[in-house]
């Protein structure tokens, strides 16, 4: 899978890449939701986005709103610092919502599969 994954922290950003690599995924990496836009236009198509939520300009939900009012309908996680009920319960819509912590490198593997098991 292509994945696009968004974060403002380069360093987390890395880690989700190498966590998608060890996968054997292909990504992108965008560092806000305005560049994760352009990305979408420009090196896409993907199959997913991770996104954190905690981003200046564009948060992870305002992004995930965004794509859906332009009709993408791509499998959205997003990764949070915080209880993820929060943002979920905000955004029900939301695929996923993850929180981001040393456990990532097994949490994340098997909520995407979950995800994609969900879509059908």
């Amino acid at each position: 899978m292509k994945i696009l994954v968004v974060d403002d922290d380069a360093l987390a950003g890395e880690m989700t890449a190498a966590v998608l690599e060890g996968m054997g995924h292909d990504y992108v990496l965008a560092e806000n939701g305005v560049e994760a836009m352009d990305k979408l236009g420009d090196d896409g198509p993907f199959d997913m986005v991770i996104s954190d939520m905690n981003m200046p300009l564009v948060s992870g939900i305002d992004l995930f709103r965004e794509l859906r009012g332009q009709g993408v309908t791509l499998p959205f996680i997003l990764l949070t610092g915080d209880d993820p009920a929060g943002p979920k319960a905000e955004e029900p819509n939301l695929d996923a919502c993850l929180l981001k912590d040393f456990s990532l490198e097994e949490s994340l593997p098997q909520l995407m599969q979950e995800v994609l098991a969900r879509r059908g």
